[in-house]
């Protein structure tokens, strides 16, 4: 059993690497450890005089000591100093450094040569992508001869190539991979995924897009031994008989998605419907592999029991990958293996901490991996809540109250920080989960049975593997019938760092005080207001401007007390992963008014069906659909009139009204957008030659913005006629000695390729996200 000082200074440690994310947080963990030490010392003297009277005064040694808690304040305080020792750091020789500035004019080839140190996979571009451990750099030859070759350089370097050049290619190999170097940027919109933060929790700082992939030692008959072999025996086993999707999803059910390349809409369908935590391997298949073990080890001798068990959990964890959930479910593993040698009942909450501070002093930095803090959590309900609620279901048979309890437990646990990070709640997530628990149980357990046959006979791997057909189909279409459900998700808006605290604040309370355990429910109208109540201000208050980083494209998002306007989808790939992400952090569930204007080159790669995926429009707006992408145009007008929305076809010259904004196109060869949004006037121009320009201007085609986006090309000229108060361009790659000339009027310049997002409000005016994010990024 854990002692309570050990506790404290655990969660010391934890908490420590948690104060770092705030100014000195150390001097903060410092403090507090002091002012606890001094108030329980008081607390302990007025205690003893107390008990000396009644002469019970070995019950003070439920009181830690005053250095406990001054312990437990400096080990905060070295865990804040701890923290940046380990956060990964640029080399003297690291590949980023070698990456081109980004102003050249012209794409550079180079040659990286490394080590491939992961097994190539499937990205949603159709690409091939694997890590790479760089050791050398050399330049393509041109015609003016080579400029440097032979750089030695070190780090990792996340690579993509086609996937035919991918193919054949695993771990341990030597290649030479021709394309461009690149750094990840931070991202250019609110809710966009951070990839230069992934890839400095990664450990690498540039990427590399391959075009051509040559192996180095070819004459290697045979490929160095490594368990991504093993995996892949067990992956082909039981693809074999199953075929796909349903092969992929039994190995990710067994081995984790992270070990398994499983395909991205069986991915996407699973977290959509709530249920992604069944792909990640965790505690649900170590307990499963300890059960297993142990059952059929229970005639022999505890030695032998307890050598198995730790066999089996070595043998998991190497197979997943060393994965943070799996880490720490299989040290959980082995706290229950040495109770069991000792005849001692295991301390679950006990277990659980020491667990996550072992993993947390390995690896500080784990502390911040959303995985880590959702299965620590989710264990954590399961340890504490599970219980309570079981109690309280027991006029329900034993079986089903178990079936509500453990995901409801989970439930409430997970959902604040799913709130804080991704704002949306998986409707039908309780439900689906109920429902499907047999499902996953006799599909873990089966596929784990078939894993260890295939490990040494594949074929009869195969057979087994095949039994769970039927059960892997009818969980597939059951997660596909939730996550098709209407309003299968619902998009509360991320809620903030204050909001996360107090909710977690109330659940604790509700676990360790009698008082909130009586009163559950008023806890839970509480945490309901504290999410409801900011949500249903900002929807009635905000009015805000967003015109998104869309590349080329003019992407505008108007939210107005509730209700919101898209102009603009963007090419192929906005919506999924700039429109979407932003919406949902807002909280927005329905798209009122669409105004579809024709900007994008190829009208038939539009994103406007991949965000009727996922949101309603009511009311579709499209200017002069033409024959090129009349097929486009059907599918759209049939998907809204689905969503029993509006569609509309307009010609050009005719007149777009919704609640504040006017809208007219007034050009369709070159698109050309009039917009007079709250009685300011915004004028999107597309691509324009400077002699169209003129004969515009001469004609009185154009008329003078307050606003004006346009393509970096035409900035100069269009900004010079029309003179606009604030000019947003797509990219900053213009001429300097232009630029320069720009500065010199009274135009506002902004570039969504540099400065991100740009956002109007009344009480701010503009301001560009990148701009916002560093300024936030600085006070912390």
């Amino acid at each position: 059993m854990i002692q309570t000082s050990g506790v404290i200074i655990c969660l010391a440690y934890i908490l420590g690497l948690l104060f770092t994310a705030i100014f000195g947080g150390g001097v903060w963990m410092l403090l507090l450890g002091i002012v606890g030490a001094v108030f329980l010392q008081r607390r302990r003297l007025t205690l003893q005089k107390v008990l000396s009277k009644t002469k019970t005064a070995p019950q003070l040694s439920n009181i830690p000591h005053s250095r406990v808690w001054l312990i437990a304040g400096v080990v905060g305080l070295l865990a804040t100093l701890y923290f940046p020792l380990r956060v990964p750091q640029v080399g003297e020789n690291d590949i980023s450094k070698f990456v081109p500035p980004e102003n050249s004019n012209q794409e550079q080839l180079l040659i990286v040569r490394g080590e491939v140190i992961t097994t190539p996979r499937l990205t949603r571009s159709q690409r091939g992508q694997f890590w790479l451990e760089a050791n050398k750099l050399d330049e393509v030859k041109n015609d003016k001869g080579p400029v440097g070759l032979g750089k030695g350089v070190t780090g990792k370097l996340y690579v993509t190539v086609p996937i035919l050049q991918a193919t054949g290619l695993y771990p341990g190999q030597e290649v030479a991979i021709t394309g461009i170097l690149y750094k990840p940027k931070p991202p250019s919109n609110p809710g966009a995924f951070d990839f230069q933060k992934y890839l400095q929790q990664e450990g690498a700082f540039a990427g590399l897009v391959g075009r051509l992939v040559n192996v180095l030692d070819e004459e290697q008959e045979q490929p160095r031994w490594g368990w991504w072999q093993v995996r892949e025996r067990i992956v082909r086993s039981q693809v074999k008989l199953l075929g796909v999707p349903a092969g992929p999803l039994v190995s990710a059910m067994v081995l984790g998605s992270k070990a398994v390349d499983l395909p991205y809409n069986i991915r996407d369908t699973f977290v959509q419907a709530g249920l992604a935590h069944a792909l990640a391997a965790s505690g649900f298949q170590t307990s499963l592999i300890l059960g297993v073990v142990l059952g059929l080890t229970k005639g022999l001798k505890k030695s032998t029991q307890i050598t198995l068990g730790s066999l089996a959990l070595i043998l998991f964890l190497c197979l997943t990958g060393f994965q943070p959930a799996v880490l720490r479910a299989v040290i959980m593993g082995f706290a229950a293996l040495i109770a069991l040698g000792l005849k001692r009942k295991v301390k679950q909450l006990g277990s659980l901490l020491v667990a996550a501070t072992i993993l947390l002093l390995f690896n500080p930095l784990w502390v911040w991996d959303l995985g880590f803090q959702l299965s620590f959590l989710a264990t954590l309900g399961l340890i504490v809540t599970v219980p309570a609620l079981t109690e309280r279901l027991q006029w329900l048979p034993p079986a089903i109250a178990s079936l509500i309890a453990v995901p409801l437990a989970a439930m409430i646990w997970t959902l604040p920080l799913q709130l804080f990070v991704f704002g949306v709640v998986p409707t039908y997530s309780l439900l689906l989960n109920i429902i499907s628990t047999p499902l996953i149980s006799v599909i873990s357990i089966g596929g784990i049975i078939s894993a260890v046959i295939a490990l040494i006979v594949p074929d009869v791997g195969s057979t087994v593997a095949g039994v769970l057909n039927y059960p892997s189909d009818w969980l597939i279409k059951l997660v596909e019938f939730f996550s098709h459900l209407p309003g299968n998700s619902y998009a509360v808006g991320k809620i903030g760092i204050w909001q996360l605290l107090a909710i977690y604040a109330l659940i604790i309370l509700v676990w360790v005080t009698t008082w909130w355990q009586k009163r559950w429910w008023f806890a839970s109208f509480i945490a309901f207001g504290l999410v409801l109540i900011p949500v249903w201000y900002s929807a009635n208050t905000l009015f805000r401007i967003t015109v998104l980083a869309a590349d080329d494209q003019p992407v505008i998002i108007v939210q107005n007390q509730g209700k919101v306007t898209l102009i603009n989808s963007g090419d192929e790939g906005t919506g999924r992963f700039t429109i979407l992400p932003f919406l949902q952090q807002q909280g927005v569930n329905r798209i009122d008014w669409a105004i579809a204007s024709n900007f994008q080159h190829n009208g038939n790669r539009n994103s406007w069906l991949e965000v009727m995926q996922t949101l309603p429009i009511k009311v579709f707006y499209h200017y002069a659909p033409t024959p090129e992408n009349l097929l486009i145009s059907q599918v759209i007008q049939q998907s809204v009139q689905k969503q029993k929305g509006v569609y509309q076809a307009l010609s050009v010259g005719q007149t777009v009204t919704t609640d504040i904004i006017v809208a007219q196109l007034i050009n369709q060869e070159s698109p050309i957008l009039q917009m007079q949004i709250q009685g300011q006037s915004w004028l999107l121009v597309g691509d324009i030659k400077s002699t169209e320009i003129r004969q515009l201007i001469q004609t009185g085609g154009l008329p003078r913005p307050q606003v004006l986006w346009c393509s970096g090309e035409s900035l100069k000229e269009l900004v010079t006629a029309l003179q606009p108060q604030v000019a947003i361009a797509t990219s900053a790659k213009i001429d300097q000695s232009a630029l320069s000339e720009i500065n010199q009027g009274q135009t506002k310049l902004y570039f969504t390729g540099k400065d991100g997002a740009i956002q109007w409000t009344p009480q701010r005016e503009f301001e560009p996200f990148i701009q916002m994010t560093e300024n936030k990024t600085s006070v912390l």
